[in-house]
This record gives structure tokens, C-alpha cells and sequence, in this order.
């Protein structure tokens, strides 16, 4: 197993168009959309989908102490939190994950934004977060792809850091074992990662 993350520098997926609508607020039963609105905002979403970067990385570690408060995986990593612990449950291994939008759609958001054009910087603001998440997919597929010849695959799910009682300092960590900095995200003293249209997570294998 590698105890080095993985890079991923060039991970190519289509705009979720469903979602990137459903983050905007409209709701295929109940909201009216003008054919006009529809071409200008997919042309928005078109624009964002070609300055976003997705890159990421992961790194699977065998959990060598779970006892429902403190988990200890391959590497000396400790994380402390209940709902992490019982999120892995008996499972053998985690799989930490991130990904980045990258920089370049982030100038765009505040550029256009500047200029007062809010619908194009909220259509780009969603698209580059449904697009961040749908890479964090992208992954674990990439990952299933690889457990398949272990007959394994990871649980649906995933668990970040900062919900419930999982600290957001423990995002330091995560960003520092994936080696995050060379797919172009740093991390605040505060453990916010940036450029904003960054995120890590962990995933679970039985």
C-alpha cells in the first residue's frame, strides 16, 4: 500500500448541470424558466466549467485503532472525534481525499463580481462548487476502480472535517498528507483552505 497521496493534476468531468441548477435555488416541479434565462445561464456555466482546473489527490491508510473516540491509521495520523469513529465503524481502511477547483475560476468570481455582473459570478460560484464536489466522486471512483481487484469498494459515503464533532484543525493534517500544496491549495492558520474551491474528505473501506 502507498504511504504516499497519489496526484491527480488533471481530472476532466462534465458540469453536473442538475445540481449546479439545484445549488441556484430552481427546482425542476415548482420553478418557471424562461428559455432566455436557460441559454444564459448554462452559457455561464459553460464559462466557468473552462477556466476550472480539477485536480486532487488521495491516500489510502489501514486504521490500526479505532475505539470510538480516537482513530489511529497507518503513518503515526490520529484524529479525535465520535462521529468519525463511528462513521469507519469496523471498516479496515480510510481513504483521505481532496480536491481544487483551482485559482483561475476564483479570479473570474471576484472580476465579475467587481464589475456587478452577480449572475455570471453566482452561476461560476456554483458550478466551480458542484464541479469540486463531483471531483471528490471522480475519486472514489478511481479509487473503486482499484478495489475492485481486492473485491472491495468504498462506503457511499464521505466524512470532512469541521462537521459535527470532527475538528476543522484536523484539515492541517489531511491537507499535509495528501500534499495538497503541490496541486496549488494552502492552508490558513484558521485551516480554511484556498483557493476557496477546495475541499478534503475521508472515505471508508469495510
Amino acid at each position: 500500500m502507498p504511504n504516499s497521496a497519489i496526484l491527480l493534476k488533471n481530472i476532466v468531468i462534465a458540469p453536473p448541470a442538475a445540481q449546479i441548477y439545484s445549488r441556484l435555488g430552481f427546482k425542476r416541479a415548482t420553478t418557471s424558466l424562461s428559455s432566455g434565462r436557460r441559454r444564459e445561464t448554462d452559457r455561464h456555466m459553460e464559462e466557468a466549467a473552462s477556466m476550472i482546473r480539477l485536480q486532487g489527490s488521495f491516500l489510502r491508510l489501514s486504521i490500526r485503532r479505532n475505539d470510538g473516540r480516537l482513530i489511529s491509521l497507518q503513518g503515526r495520523t490520529t484524529f479525535r472525534s465520535e462521529k468519525l469513529s463511528a462513521f469507519l465503524g469496523d471498516c479496515r481502511d480510510a481513504v483521505l481525499m481532496g480536491a481544487t477547483a483551482g485559482k483561475p475560476i476564483m479570479d473570474a468570481i471576484a472580476e465579475e463580481t467587481a464589475r456587478g455582473n452577480l449572475t455570471a459570478a453566482v452561476v461560476y460560484d456554483a458550478t466551480a462548487s458542484e464541479m469540486t464536489d463531483a471531483a471528490l466522486d471522480w475519486i472514489m471512483n478511481y479509487v473503486n476502480g482499484q478495489l475492485r481487484r481486492e473485491g472491495r469498494r468504498l462506503l457511499p459515503r464521505r466524512f470532512s472535517a469541521g462537521y459535527a464533532d470532527f475538528s476543522l484543525s484536523s484539515q492541517k493534517v489531511i491537507h499535509k498528507k495528501l500534499r495538497m500544496e503541490e496541486i496549488g491549495v494552502s492552508i490558513t492558520p484558521a485551516c480554511i483552505l484556498q483557493p476557496e474551491k477546495s475541499v478534503t474528505a475521508i472515505g471508508a473501506i469495510p
